[in-house]
């Protein structure tokens, strides 16, 4: 089973002029070979990290952070023991009603900025 992790490209957000182009050739190859397609548009994830997060000017590492915190818990399910969903082939049985209709739009909550986070340092002696 393949799982890929797509971002389709907007004018907005767009740094090349061949990112569309990219984009239209690829998706033959994804319907085809993939069994799996988690797809973002650069432009919702610009428009989250302005609106939602508050970033007056994302940069690629603000999305990317988005994207990461999405593929991490979309992945958790295969990297830890559980019942629903353990792997590749369970996820696309409970999510996939037809084969060629394997692509998701994901969402991911609470969305916090990389700089919100509160954290505190851990050392040994504090633990035990």
């Amino acid at each position: 089973m393949i799982l890929t992790f797509s971002v389709f490209p907007s004018l907005k957000v767009s740094d090349t002029v061949v990112e569309l182009y990219n984009a239209t050739l690829s998706v033959h190859h994804l319907v085809e070979n993939a069994d799996e397609c988690m797809v973002f548009d650069n432009e919702a994830l610009h428009n989250i990290c302005f609106r939602t997060l508050k970033l007056t000017s994302p940069s690629f590492i603000d999305l990317n952070h988005l994207i990461f915190a999405i593929m991490s818990g979309v992945t958790c399910c295969l990297r830890f023991p559980g019942q629903l969903n353990s792997d590749l082939r369970n996820l696309a049985v409970n999510l996939i009603p037809f084969l060629r209709l394997h692509f998701f739009m994901v969402g991911f909550a609470p969305l916090t900025s990389r700089g919100s986070q509160q954290y505190s340092t851990l050392s040994v002696p504090k633990l035990t």
